[in-house]
This record gives C-alpha cells, sequence and structure tokens, in this order.
C-alpha cells in the first residue's frame, strides 16, 4: 500500500520508510512540491501530526502519515516540547537548537539532565478516518554533542540504559530503540484497516 509521509524531511522520510517495512511504500512530497503543509502551532504533538496528514489526505486523495516529535526535558519544565524544531528560532537550525539546549542545561552539571524523546504518529485516509498512537523514550541529555549520524537532537540524547547518544549509534541500533519506531509499530495496527 503507498501512503504519503507528511514531511520534506529526507532523514525522516528514510527512517519512516524502514520503520513501516512491507507494510507500506512510504513515498515523501516530490510528487507533490507546491503542497504546503500547516505550520506546527497547535499544543501537543497529536494535534501537530494530525493537522499535517489531514491537509495531505485530503489535497492527494490517498492515505497520508505524518508525525510530530520532539524532546522534553524535566529541568526545563518539558522544553522544547513541541516547539523542538525552532527552539532557537524559525529557520529551525538543529545546530543552533543544540546549541541552545546545551546552555540552558549548563545550570545542571552532569545531574538533573532527565528527558525523554516523545512521538505522535497520524494516519488519516482520503475518507476521513484518523488514527494516532504515541511513542516515548526515556533518557539523559548529554554534556556535549556526540556522534555524527541522525539529525536534530540526536548528538545530545542519550537513552536510559545506554552510554552512547542517538548520534554515535547506527541507523539501525536508533531504530530499535526510538520514539519514532514505538509510534509507528503501533500504527501498523492501522495501516491493516485501510
Amino acid at each position: 500500500m503507498r501512503v504519503i509521509l507528511a514531511s520534506r524531511n529526507d532523514g525522516k522520510l528514510a527512517e519512516i520508510s524502514v520503520l513501516l517495512g512491507e507494510e507500506a511504500e512510504v513515498v515523501g512530497l516530490a510528487e507533490h512540491p507546491t503542497l504546503e503543509l500547516p505550520p506546527e502551532e497547535a499544543e501537543t504533538f497529536q494535534e501537530n501530526a494530525l493537522a499535517k496528514a489531514r491537509v495531505v489526505a485530503q489535497a492527494v486523495g490517498e492515505p497520508a502519515l505524518a508525525d510530530d516529535s520532539g524532546l522534553e526535558v524535566e529541568a526545563l519544565g518539558g522544553a522544547p516540547g513541541v516547539r523542538s524544531s525552532r527552539y532557537a528560532g524559525p529557520a529551525c537550525d538543529p545546530r543552533a537548537n543544540n546549541a541552545k539546549l546545551l546552555r540552558e542545561m549548563a545550570a545542571y552539571g552532569a545531574g538533573g539532565r532527565g528527558a525523554r524523546f516523545v512521538c505522535a504518529a497520524a494516519l488519516v485516509a482520503p475518507d476521513g478516518r484518523e488514527w494516532v498512537t504515541r511513542g516515548e523514550v526515556p533518557g539523559q541529555i548529554a554534556l556535549a554533542p556526540r556522534g555524527r549520524r541522525g539529525f536534530g537532537y540526536d548528538p545530545l540524547f542519550v537513552p536510559a540504559g545506554h552510554d552512547r547518544t542517538f548520534a554515535e549509534m547506527t541507523a539501525a541500533e536508533k531504530n530499535a530503540l526510538s520514539h519514532r519506531r514505538r509510534a509507528f509499530d503501533a500504527l501498523k495496527k492501522y495501516l491493516a484497516a485501510l
């Protein structure tokens, strides 16, 4: 089955394609270069994911997937949260976001660095049916960026029970643990409903 991913992020497209494997052929928005996605202005990951998937399913007439994910840091009251990609400003610059997070975390030293990655995955059918799932992975914020793989906050996030950041892990290692895997694994049963 073919589903359209409501994202222009090639890293996310590759990761979700692997996560869904044989369940679906996941394609990006390359065939729809003028389709505009709604801004991520909702207060929850679930609402942002649904908004994007609804726009794509309605515009394209095919099942659409979307996710919204981010990092919640305990010491920062859950920030950056749904503003994760724009934490350092509207440019959505991962390096600037990571630098700002490290500045904010400087006061906490090696303690108080608990965090979790959160992902909400949405599937919207052209007939209006909707499903949303959520995945989380707990961990810690590293004292400095480590690793060259992944994207976003991966160089700073050490999942619980591990001593390497997501950016130090292979894609297969990260995918086995990730919040996105947990959300999309839960979504697979709804793909079957289509």
